[in-house]
This record gives C-alpha cells, structure tokens and sequence, in this order.
C-alpha cells in the first residue's frame, strides 16, 4: 500500500508530482549528467534540455555570462539530437527515476519538426517521458524567422502535429515577449495543448566593457534569473485569466517565497533553472521550504492555493 500524498502532492495534466517544484530545460541537462550532484528523485519533475531532430553544436563559447540581476545565456539549443536521445539518455531515465515526472524539451525549426520528434521519442519513451515540452520560441526558419508562439497559424499547427503523435501530456513553452501571450495560450489549448509553460527567457546584451565587446560569443542571449521573476508571475496571471489548463510557471525562483508567487498568481507547477545552476542544492532547499510554509500556514494541499491571487 502506497504512502498517503503529503500536502506538496498534486495531480497535473493528469500526472502525479509528489512536490511542484520541477527542475527548468537546459539545467537537468537529461538527468544522468546531475546524478550525485543533487538527489532528482526528491523533486517533483524535471524538463531535459532540448531534442532536436539532427544534432546541434550550438553557439560559441562563452554561452553563459553572470550579472547582478541573474544570468545571460546563448547554448543555441545545443543537442545530440533524437537519436542520440533515445540510445544514450533514455535507458538511464527509465531505469533511475520512478517517481519524478519527465519531460523532454522539444525544438523545431520547421513546423513538421516538433512532431516528428515527439513521435520518435514517444515510440521508444516506455517509463523514461512522461511528457513533452514544446519550445515554441524557436525561430520558423520559413517563416522569416518569426516565433512559432508568435504566428498563431504555424503555433496552432505545431500543437496538433503534435497531439496527433503522442497521448502523453503536452506542455507548451511561450516567451514573455509575446505581443499578446494570452492569446497565444489560447490558440495553442485549442490546438490541444494539455498545459503552458511560463515564461522563457527574455532577449539581452551583456558588455564586457574591458574589451568593449559582447561577453557572450554569440553576441545577443536570454536573460534569465532573479530579474526575470515579476515578468514570469505577471505572464501567469495573465494567463491563467485565459485558459483553465494548468500552468508551470518559470523565472527568478530561488525560495518558497518566489515559488509561491507563481502559485498564487495561477500555476500549479514551479520551475527553477539559474540558481540551481548556481547550487545545486537549491532545488531540494525548495521542497523543503514550501512544506514549512504549508505547515506554518496550517494548509493541507499547497494546490488549495494555485490561483488565489486578488487583484485591486
């Protein structure tokens, strides 16, 4: 007979998390990379970096570059591709984390791409996925390089290509730079999306001003970190005033007190990415921060608190 759920315990998507925090794509690398670095079978879920159908080398060194309000980074969703995936990385999640809930990250270029990719994966991803986040932030090569969560066509058609090829949940990533980003999750919940993740990083220039050049080799990257928290809790409120899927809510968490922001705004999910880069330990820190919370604050379910937000 299984342990009774605690009170970090919530069913999202219809997936069973024992605890809401979920470590961000791009800082779980597939798992096996943290392995004796931090204890993932603690932690509710985890998104793998991304899969591409080819592989990716990705953009030149330096990729990441610290600043006082968090962390610019240009990987250029660097990745071995599907393939490589489903031989190297697969096996080991299957075999290594029964009760946290996996995601795989998936990028396309193309509309096709996406779906393709969730195909591959999802014929060989027996108890190693659980999910799929799909990156709508990456460039539609033909469409001129504009957004697939942008073009509410090509966003809609990635989302169905990718329903029709997999059961499994669908998350769906969408960029805070969104003209309207409501919209955007309603269009893509019609096309079948079963959650959003919110929000990704947003476009950012650090200077290295000693040799007055950018300090990352790509030039431009994404911000991410502390300074990225009120941007993503906003885009959930607004979201979650749209749609009614559930929401996994991602930037600036390094405590409870972050984490519960995106709680109250609307998501049922919180993500951490830059400070566990910084400690490894904080995601566990996290966990246990939110139990203390729901102890001190006498509630049963942390998920009695998702979307209690009041607005002036």
């Amino acid at each position: 007979m299984s342990a009774p759920a605690g009170p970090l315990h919530s069913v999202v998507a219809g997936l069973e998390f024992q605890n809401p925090v979920v470590l961000a794509a791009g800082t779980a690398a597939y798992g096996r990379e943290l392995d004796g670095v931090m204890d993932l079978g603690r932690l509710g879920g985890l998104v793998t970096k991304a899969v591409s159908p080819e592989p990716r080398a990705g953009a030149p060194a330096p990729r990441v570059a610290e600043f006082d309000g968090g962390m610019i980074n240009a990987v250029g969703l660097a990745n071995p591709g599907v393939e490589a995936v489903v031989a190297d990385h697969l096996p080991w999640l299957a075999a290594s984390l029964p009760r946290t809930r996996k995601l795989a990250n998936i990028v396309g270029f193309a509309v096709h791409e996406f779906a393709e990719v969730v195909a591959r994966l999802d014929a060989a991803a027996t108890g190693a996925i659980d999910g799929y986040e799909l990156n709508v932030s990456c460039p539609n090569v033909k469409a001129g390089g504009m957004e697939f969560g942008a073009d509410m066509e090509a966003l809609a058609e990635v989302v169905r290509r990718a329903r029709a090829a997999t059961a499994r949940p669908l998350f769906v990533k969408l960029s805070p730079t969104l003209p309207d980003i409501a919209r955007s999750a309603r269009v893509a919940v019609e096309a079948g999306a079963d959650a959003l993740t919110l929000v990704n990083t947003i476009p950012g220039l650090v200077v290295d001003v000693a040799r007055r050049a950018p300090a990352l080799g790509f030039g431009t990257g994404g911000v991410s970190g502390t300074a990225l928290l009120p941007v993503g809790v906003l885009a959930t409120h607004r979201v979650r005033r749209a749609v009614s899927v559930p929401l996994l809510g991602i930037g600036g968490v390094t405590s409870a007190a972050d984490a519960l922001q995106y709680l109250v705004a609307g998501a049922s999910l919180v993500g951490m990415g830059t400070a566990a880069l910084r400690d490894p330990r904080a995601p566990e820190r996290l966990v246990r921060g939110l139990g203390r919370w729901c102890a001190e604050q006498g509630v049963s379910r942390l998920s009695d608190v998702v979307g209690t937000l009041t607005m002036p």
